[in-house]
């Protein structure tokens, strides 16, 4: 099958994408055991690698202070190339520290800045989605990531919502702010705060910022969970490119799909049980190596249940395969599956969480006035993955 697409490469600042695809960065998934696999599959089944693969988010104030698991987490493979690092901050002097380490140790090719975080923990403190009310704080966050990467060929990139709730919208001043600053683009996950990851993300409001932020790449978050709707968002808002966030758990060959639909090829055939299996395998594999086998494996068992949505499995083996604890262990239940059994129509569609939406939890006088630029206490004491 071929998806019609009017596709184009991507700059964003130095680099340039033969695909506008990016992956999203995710808490505990986007890693370096997933990124690698997420290349390796669009080399193997796509012939190239052609999109931007971001590492999951670190916090700005935890890199600076060298925490070991934050620096773990910036591992990056060998041969991964650009480097794509997120950046969770509320602090200016924080964002500018971090920043310059990430540049003046090569730490990374590309610094993307996080203010779309819906999570409660993160919004009660004025932190994630709930910054961007705060325009002027927002602003000289953005200014001070791209005054430290001046002159590097690091271009910084910001990630928002569209804002708290309907009442409190705020992406169009969050990008018009983030390009007056310098940044290299923006992405918009169509949903407020409030929305979390429930209902359907409204695309217009990615093509409402297209319209008001044209001198910059303007790229779309949200439902995109088959190569067809990425070719769709593009057609209908106009965006310069799309981020992949849930439609790719459990399906890392997703972003071969997107490369062929981008570049006007047939889509690949989806994989079999046991293609899967076998996936599900170098995924385990990769993640040992990374964590070590007892935490690489126990981080294993979420992916396994959304690599299994939709195929026959089995109540117990699915069981079983939820505590899986060594390679071996794996190696003999995946032995159990049917390696016949084609991809089947209940595997597409939306996975990963959806949830409803609630109110969202702000610091107290929060939204008394949107251009206070003192840093909310507190925001940035947390673990670096949110």
């Amino acid at each position: 099958m071929t998806v019609a697409a009017d596709t184009r490469p991507l700059r964003i600042g130095s680099i340039e994408l033969a695909s506008p695809v990016v992956l999203a960065p995710m808490a505990g998934v986007t890693n370096v055991a997933f990124r690698t696999l997420c290349r390796e599959l669009e080399i193997a089944r796509a012939g190239t690698v052609s999109g931007l693969y971001v590492c999951e988010m670190v916090t700005a104030r935890a890199l600076v202070e060298r925490h070991p698991a934050t620096m773990h987490m910036t591992t990056f493979g060998p041969s991964e190339t650009p480097r794509s690092l997120q950046l969770y901050s509320v602090d200016p002097d924080y964002t500018y520290r971090a920043a310059k380490m990430i540049a003046d140790e090569n730490l990374a090719d590309h610094i993307d800045m996080n203010f779309g975080c819906p999570v409660p923990k993160v919004t009660r403190r004025g932190g994630g989605a709930a910054l961007p009310y705060k325009r002027r704080l927002f602003g000289r966050i953005v200014a001070a990531a791209v005054a430290a990467t001046e002159g590097t060929g690091i271009p910084v990139t910001v990630k928002f919502r569209v804002g708290i709730d309907d009442e409190h919208h705020t992406h169009l001043d969050a990008g018009r702010i983030a390009a007056e600053e310098g940044a290299a683009a923006v992405a918009l996950h169509a949903r407020t705060a409030a929305q979390r990851y429930s209902g359907t993300a409204d695309w217009s409001q990615i093509a409402a910022l297209k319209a008001h932020v044209p001198d910059i790449p303007v790229l779309g978050n949200g439902d995109i969970f088959e190569a067809s709707d990425a070719v769709a968002m593009m057609a209908e808002t106009g965006c310069d490119g799309v981020v992949i966030g849930r439609g790719c758990l459990g399906r890392p060959w997703l972003f071969a799909e997107l490369s062929a639909a981008f570049a006007g090829r047939d889509i690949p055939t989806p994989p079999t049980l046991g293609e899967v299996a076998g996936i599900i395998r170098r995924h385990a594999e990769l993640l040992a190596a990374h964590f070590g086998e007892d935490k690489g494996l126990r981080d294993m068992r979420k992916h396994i249940a959304w690599y299994l949505h939709g195929f026959p499995a089995g109540a117990e083996l699915r069981r079983s395969l939820a505590l899986v604890r060594t390679l071996a262990e794996l190696d003999d239940l995946l032995a159990q599956l049917d390696p016949t059994v084609p991809f089947p129509p209940a595997a597409t569609g939306p996975r990963g969480r959806q949830g409803s939406a609630a109110s969202v939890t702000l610091p107290e006088g929060w939204l008394d006035d949107p251009d206070d630029c003192t840093v909310p206490a507190g925001a940035d004491v947390m673990h670096s993955g949110g």
